[in-house]
């Protein structure tokens, strides 16, 4: 693995078993958001909200919701600045995975999740969401964001073949 410990995203799904499901990671300081994969990989639903206390006990609770669904591989947002830069939430994002990567055999990708919270958070007012509602799942649902972002990447026709649009 490189030496952040992930994977490209386009060589995640390369060793898994047909069936496999995808988990995305929506990582806070205060709560992890979890969105599945459907088997066939191309639609991600908001799974549940981890409430963070300390790393090894949030590890082993991913751990064993992974193995609960049997997932094959973690998508977890990369918090870029607007300017692609990195900075302080890259740094933790990346030292959580550094700390996982020895638990699990889990192949694990990073996906840019720049507004994902954000757009969640905008589509859950203007569908009149209560404060508290939005606190309640505005983790899991941009999880779901970051997943689906990755699954389309993954479900993307190769260049240079034909599609629909040509």
């Amino acid at each position: 693995m490189a030496q952040d410990h992930a994977v490209a995203l386009e060589d995640l799904t390369a060793g898994l078993k047909p069936g496999a499901r995808l988990i995305g990671i929506d990582l806070g300081t205060k709560t992890v958001g979890l969105a599945l994969s459907d088997p066939g990989r191309r639609i991600a639903t908001p799974l549940e909200t981890i409430r963070r206390t300390k790393f090894t006990a949030d590890a082993q609770a991913l751990i064993a919701i992974c193995a609960r669904h049997a997932v094959g591989g973690l998508v977890i947002g990369l918090p870029l600045n607007m300017d692609g830069s990195e900075g302080p939430r890259v740094q933790s994002t990346r030292a959580f995975v550094r700390n996982l990567a020895p638990l699990t055999a889990l192949p694990i990708a990073f996906w840019d999740e720049r507004l994902s919270t954000a757009a969640v958070t905008r589509t859950l007012i203007e569908a009149d969401a209560s404060r508290a509602r939005r606190a309640d799942v505005v983790d899991k649902l941009a999880a779901a964001f970051i997943l689906q972002g990755a699954l389309d990447r993954l479900n993307r026709p190769a260049r240079g073949w034909a599609t629909e649009e040509d």
